[in-house]
């Protein structure tokens, strides 16, 4: 007797007595990933996989193949917002106001608004769990890989509590990495490529979480002008990706 003839075996209902094919584990029927000798066509360099890198890449395949993606792609006029975080960096340069602690609080303020998105479904998939905090994960490049420290009750905190916390705490991901206890327990995830560059991209929703937002850099753009004209005029704009399931 095989393991696959174990594996794939029919079981009894205990109630009904009728034998019920098992359905094989989501992605079972892929076919395997291919086996090279890359050294048979030139020289390589052969790198261990890191467990944090590992662990990643199995829950991002694991979200990405069993979770329906829709992306949306949008842009926000900062103009306004970008001036007062200037001037109020200029007058108080001990805390350093970035955007995003201000998309931190503009999730917030989405998620009371619209409470099926600060939700998550149960173990077994027949209940909506509504949560009535608001902490905020926020994905962190590190040389460990990629960690999302968890911001909690940002509701009640304000941008500069926001600010002194997420400049710390990532400090903490890039130089010693993080519990898992600092990356559980989050309602909502943002991914931000400013450092990067690039015009749009589809981040991966977090399970259990329902949605996540992605940002890409700032950028001046044309903008009218009080004559209706756009000489000499500009605004600053977030392009902003919101996936949703």
């Amino acid at each position: 007797m095989s393991v696959e003839s174990v594996a794939n075996r029919s079981q009894s209902n205990p109630n009904t007595g009728v034998a019920e094919p098992v359905v094989p584990a989501f992605g079972a029927n892929l076919p395997p990933w291919p086996q090279v000798d890359f050294a048979e066509f030139g020289e390589v360099e052969v790198k261990p996989v890191s467990r944090i890198r590992k662990l990643t890449g199995a829950f991002l395949s694991r979200n990405w193949l069993t979770i329906p993606h829709v992306t949306h792609h949008d842009d926000a006029d900062i103009t306004a917002l970008e001036s007062y975080r200037k001037s109020r960096n200029d007058a108080n340069p001990a805390v350093k106001l970035t955007p995003l602690v201000f998309l931190i609080k503009a999730v917030v303020r989405a998620l009371q608004e619209f409470p099926q998105f600060n939700a998550s479904l149960d173990g077994d998939g027949k209940n909506l769990v509504l949560k009535e905090y608001f902490h905020i994960g926020v994905a962190v490049d590190t040389r460990f890989g990629l960690l999302v420290p968890v911001l909690r009750d940002c509701d009640r905190k304000s941008v500069e509590e926001l600010a002194a916390e997420l400049a710390a705490i990532s400090q903490k991901a890039r130089e010693k990495g993080l519990s898992m206890a600092e990356m559980s327990g989050g309602c909502f995830s943002i991914s931000s490529l400013g450092g990067v560059g690039g015009t749009g991209f589809t981040p991966i929703v977090s399970a259990p979480e329902v949605a996540i937002l992605g940002v890409t850099r700032t950028r001046l753009a044309p903008a009218p002008a009080d004559d209706g004209g756009s000489a000499g005029a500009s605004c600053c704009l977030c392009r902003s990706a919101t996936t949703i399931t």
